[in-house]
């Protein structure tokens, strides 16, 4: 029902469009039989209702002025509609990014009154402690993501941009993000043979990897099950990351790259996050001049996403290479 409302003024605005026109070209059909009346007749009907040509130009120059008004309101609604939607994007970018700033903040503060108000045991101390230390790199990485988008979208990052062997950085990023999210050993699959070399920041390719492990974690339930594939082609080095999550439908596959966009799933109600993942994953395959889509075969089907490196030419592989 909610979704009915949204989308009213636009089927009302639409529909009134559609009446105008064609009630103007009723008065178009009308005048030009008439006229074409009054013509065969000439004057035996009464001088008064010959037709000249002043007319003519009057009528057109008022079918002109009233398409061209009808054009302009079709432009300032449709600039409405978009900055209507852009305040809902920002307003639930707010709504998300305080949920994700007061969960781990109110995690911080119960520990330490905890530990301010009761003597505790040195291993309960060091678990809170622990605690407190993952949500403040919970809340350091939030923070980073938001000023890093900043910097792409004003163009100050900067990539430091190197040759990379393809198979050896994947692998390499893949181990790290395991670690990170501390997934059991089996959970992650690595395939492929990749022996060609891609230009890469490989700062910037581990925020790629860490958001695509990160959302297959999330929208997964029960163990987390991830196919890694990779591969030469003629021109691109190839990676897959494959999951076996609840799956994206088709219709909202591109929409996932949109700043703030965050697809509701009822097979994961309670999923939170800034929907700005997947768009940062995007903007730093653009500037490394490469490719990433979403490919889901719908819901309860996993989800795949390609990313697309151009490859090195071979008289320039000759820089600085991964260690």
């Amino acid at each position: 029902m909610r979704r009915n409302r949204r989308y009213s003024p636009i089927a009302i605005f639409v529909l009134a469009q559609v009446g105008w026109f064609v009630l103007l070209g009723l008065w178009i059909f009308w005048y030009v039989s008439n006229y074409m009346i009054f013509v065969s007749a000439g004057e035996r009907i009464s001088p008064q209702f010959v037709f000249g040509a002043v007319n003519v130009v009057a009528l057109v120059g008022g079918i002109v002025l009233l398409v061209a008004l009808a054009s302009a309101f079709a432009l300032i609604f449709a600039s409405l509609s978009q900055q209507m939607k852009i305040t809902r994007m920002y307003d639930n970018f707010i709504a998300n990014v305080s949920h994700e700033l007061k969960s781990p903040l109110a995690s911080i503060q119960l520990h330490l009154e905890t530990l301010s108000s009761r003597e505790v045991t040195p291993e309960k101390r060091a678990e809170f402690v622990g605690l407190m230390i993952k949500d403040a790199e919970r809340l350091h990485a939030l923070i980073h993501s938001i000023l890093e988008i900043s910097g792409l979208e004003e163009k100050r990052r900067v990539y430091d941009l190197r040759a990379h062997r393809g198979e050896a950085l994947v692998r390499g990023l893949v181990e790290e993000a395991v670690d990170q999210y501390r997934l059991p050993p089996g959970a992650v699959e690595i395939t492929g043979q990749a022996p060609c070399a891609c230009r890469a920041d490989r700062r910037a390719l581990k925020v790629v990897f860490n958001n695509l492990f990160d959302n297959a974690i999330k929208y997964t339930e029960g163990p987390v099950r991830l196919a890694v594939s990779q591969r030469c082609t003629s021109r691109h080095f190839t990676v897959e990351v494959t999951d076996r999550g609840i799956g994206i439908p088709e219709k909202s596959q591109r929409e996932v790259f949109r700043k703030f966009t965050r697809l509701y799933s009822p097979d994961s109600p309670t999923v939170k996050g800034t929907g700005l993942g997947l768009y940062w994953v995007r903007e730093i395959i653009r500037h490394h001049r490469g490719r990433v889509r979403v490919i889901s075969e719908g819901r309860g089907k996993g989800t795949t996403v390609r990313i697309e490196l151009p490859l090195v030419p071979p008289r320039r592989r000759a820089g600085p290479r991964e260690r």
